[in-house]
C-alpha cells in the first residue's frame, strides 16, 4: 500500500525514538531535501507509532517495578502522592497533556506525555487523543520553524482547509472528552 525509500524510513524510525521524536526528525528531513509537508507526515507517522504500545506498557512495567523490594515502597509512595492530585489533573489533564506535548521543547514529546498520563492516572482514552493531537500541533510548529511559513504554504494547496482540519480535530476532541466525562 505505502512504499517508503530508505531515507523516508530513517525519518519515520528517528521520529519513533524517545530522544529525537519529531523535534529532530522534521528539521533533518527538511535539511535532507524532503519537502516540508512530506517531512511532517513522515515524522508524525513515526511519532504516532509508539503512543499506543507505550501507554499500554506502562502499567505492566509498573507491576514489575513494584516487585523489586528496595524500589517498591518509594515508587508506591511516589505514585500515591502523584495520583492524589489525579482527580484534579483528570479534570484538566487531557487538555494539559495536549498542551504539554504541543509545545515543542526538549522533553515534552509523546513519551514524556505518556509517562505523565500514567503518573497522574489519566485514563488511556483521555491520554491517547491528547497525545496524538498535541503531537500534530508540535509537528506543525517544528515544520513551520524548519521550513518557514512561506515555504510551507507552497506545499499546502489551500492553507485555510489545513487550519480548518486542525481546528476540527481540536473541537472533536474537546466534545468527545466532554461527552465521556458525563457518561
Amino acid at each position: 500500500m505505502f512504499s517508503f525509500d530508505s531515507q523516508e524510513l530513517q525519518i519515520i524510525l528517528l521520529s519513533a525514538l524517545p530522544l529525537t521524536e519529531l523535534r529532530l526528525s522534521i528539521p533533518l528531513a527538511v535539511a535532507l531535501g524532503i519537502g516540508p509537508l512530506k517531512a511532517f507526515l513522515l515524522a508524525c507517522l513515526g511519532n504516532f507509532l509508539p503512543i499506543v504500545p507505550f501507554l499500554l506498557l506502562l502499567q505492566p512495567v509498573n507491576r514489575l517495578i513494584i516487585k523489586i523490594p528496595f524500589i517498591k515502597d518509594l515508587f508506591i509512595k511516589f505514585l500515591k502522592k502523584t495520583r492524589a492530585k489525579g482527580e484534579k489533573v483528570e479534570k484538566y489533564g487531557a487538555l494539559g497533556l495536549l498542551l504539554f506535548v504541543a509545545i515543542p521543547f526538549p522533553g515534552t514529546g509523546v513519551y514524556s506525555g505518556a509517562i505523565l498520563a500514567f503518573l497522574f492516572g489519566i485514563r488511556f482514552w483521555y491520554a491517547f487523543p491528547a497525545l496524538t493531537i498535541g503531537m500534530i500541533f508540535a509537528g506543525i510548529a517544528v515544520t513551520l520553524a524548519s521550513a518557514g511559513v512561506k515555504e510551507m504554504a507552497q506545499y499546502i494547496y489551500n492553507l485555510e482547509y489545513f487550519i480548518v482540519i486542525i481546528l476540527a480535530l481540536g473541537i472533536i476532541f474537546l466534545s468527545w472528552r466532554k461527552k465521556h466525562k458525563k457518561g
